[in-house]
């Protein structure tokens, strides 16, 4: 019986594995379904909507910025998934007061307060910029490596980590039905930072997150509620200039 047993498990086959789909191929995807072309060679965008910004020690919001807008002018290449590039400003006001904002014109920094000495500048970017690596992640000199598939939401996503020319590593959450990019997390000065997004809306081809999610080292710090998007919107460099005019809403 013995020697009957040993010949069935020597002759039966072993199970065959299921065919990983490679990192390139989730990421190839995730250009497509997030707009192809017109998403990864934008050179403007606006955003406008709103903010909940919460403490770090109450389950109540802090504070509800009901004016959040967004200004952007993209780097045509990035080396550094979290070094300041391009130009951006962010405004958040409360009732027509200003909550805080936050600027550079590519190089200088500056708040409401005004400029942000260059060391201080580097920290606050390395803070907060991280998604629009994904954009160049198809490039020569960028690493793509699948790691465990998770969840986000709810929905099963592929989880890939990027690498740029620079060495700085970047973990982005690819849903596994829609392609859409649902998440992504990256090491800052304030610790290990992560963003959901979800309640996507389209602006002709491009796809953007209508909810995007913000936790530093596990905890929710903040969501901004997108309503309005215009992608590539003439924007004239002197807007981001420090104390440039704020344009009308």
């Amino acid at each position: 019986m013995r020697s009957v047993a040993l010949f069935l498990l020597l002759s039966t086959p072993a199970l065959a594995q299921p065919v990983e789909t490679p990192a390139r191929e989730i990421v190839a995807r995730a250009f497509e379904a997030m707009g192809g072309k017109e998403w990864a060679q934008a050179r403007s965008l606006l955003l406008t909507g709103r903010a909940v910004f919460y403490a770090p020690d109450s389950a109540a919001p802090r504070t509800v910025a009901d004016d959040y807008r967004m200004w952007r002018l993209f780097e045509e290449d990035r080396a550094d998934a979290h070094a300041e590039a391009g130009m951006v400003r962010i405004v958040a006001r409360v009732k027509g007061k200003t909550l805080f904002e936050i600027a550079s014109d590519g190089a200088v920094s500056w708040n409401q307060n005004g400029v942000i000495p260059a060391e201080k500048a580097a920290e606050t970017w390395a803070n907060n910029f991280g998604f629009g690596v994904i954009r160049h992640a198809l490039k020569p000199g960028f690493t793509l490596t699948r790691l465990p598939d998770d969840n986000v939401l709810g929905d099963a996503v592929h989880m890939v980590r990027v690498t740029d020319p620079a060495g700085t590593v970047t973990l982005f959450g690819i849903d596994q039905r829609t392609h859409r990019v649902r998440l992504a997390g990256f090491l800052t000065p304030k610790g290990w930072h992560v963003r959901t997004y979800a309640d996507f809306f389209m602006v002709g081809p491009w796809v953007q997150p209508g909810k995007v999610t913000l936790y530093y080292n596990g905890v929710k710090q903040n969501e901004v509620i997108w309503e309005r998007a215009v992608v590539n919107p003439p924007l004239d460099a002197a807007l981001f200039k420090p104390g440039a005019a704020l344009p009308a809403r």
